[in-house]
């Protein structure tokens, strides 16, 4: 009797064991939550088609969906947005405050200096001088001396309008846009500038939006690559995140989001 006793308290003992190393293994299998690294995305809420507030109040947009389908491929990182003006970006990710910007971001020297893109474009952001719809006197940059053109203030349309001044004598006004996503539309609309540089998915997104039309005209004025930014220290995450994105153009995702944010495949440069 004294052995079957003895022989059911060793079967418990290596169920137990058995169970034990079961749940050790489940947990060795999942990533603790205390492994995952916080990224903070800094975005905006009014560049339409790329990261805007839809009409169900949610945050989304061509970069946004990027970022979360980036997310996805990266279990080492939870990225989290936070939204501001576009003049707050550069400024937060100087001070830390964010560690990622993700606003149709091109390089230019000033922001190399300080900061770190990553190898891999996501996108082509095309620039073209528009203007209203009703205009059909400016149909290039040199049509614009003695007027007036809005671009914003820290954008890289401003350092190119800077720099193309400096070589034609300073012949373009170049005044800047103030806070809210309407601003340069409505000095297009009231004639207090006459033209800017955009994109055309971003004057497709406002002209079926406001009853004021634009049109783009000429030749492309800048074709930027696009890319996300980060502080020089965070290399490793800038590498990491240009792996995602050569997958994610690989398995066709860049191209279907752009289509669908954008109206055509800015992957690739037209």
């Amino acid at each position: 009797m004294k052995k079957y006793w003895l022989f059911l308290l060793s079967i418990v003992v290596a169920v137990s064991v058995a169970g034990c190393g079961t749940n050790a293994s489940s947990s060795a299998g999942e990533k603790n939550e205390k492994d995952v690294q916080t990224i903070v995305v800094g975005t905006g809420t009014q560049f339409p088609n790329i990261c805007f507030i839809d009409d169900k109040g949610k945050l989304t947009g061509y970069d946004v969906e990027v970022v979360r389908a980036i997310d996805k491929e990266l279990k080492d990182y939870k990225f989290e947005f936070k939204t501001m003006e576009f003049s707050n970006l550069l400024l937060s990710l100087e001070s830390n405050k964010i560690d990622m910007i993700a606003h149709n971001m091109a390089q230019n020297a000033e922001r190399k200096k300080k900061f770190l893109f990553n190898d891999e474009t996501y996108n082509y952001s095309p620039l073209y001088v528009t203007v209203p719809k009703n205009r059909n006197d400016i149909h290039s940059l040199k049509d614009l001396e003695g007027k007036k053109m809005i671009v914003g203030a820290t954008s890289n349309a401003a350092v190119y309008l800077d720099k193309y001044n400096q070589k034609h004598g300073n012949k373009i006004d170049v005044v800047y846009a103030g806070q809210g996503a309407d601003d340069a539309t409505t000095q297009l609309k009231t004639g207090r500038a006459d033209a800017t540089l955009a994109t055309p998915f971003s004057i497709d997104f406002s002209n079926q939006a406001l009853k004021f039309q634009q049109k783009t005209v000429g030749d492309i004025v800048i074709n930027s690559k696009v890319y996300f930014m980060f502080n020089k220290k965070d290399e490793k995450l800038k590498s990491e995140v240009d792996q995602a994105i050569k997958k994610l153009k690989k398995d066709g995702t860049l191209k279907k989001l752009s289509t669908k944010w954008l109206g055509e495949d800015y992957t690739v440069q037209n």
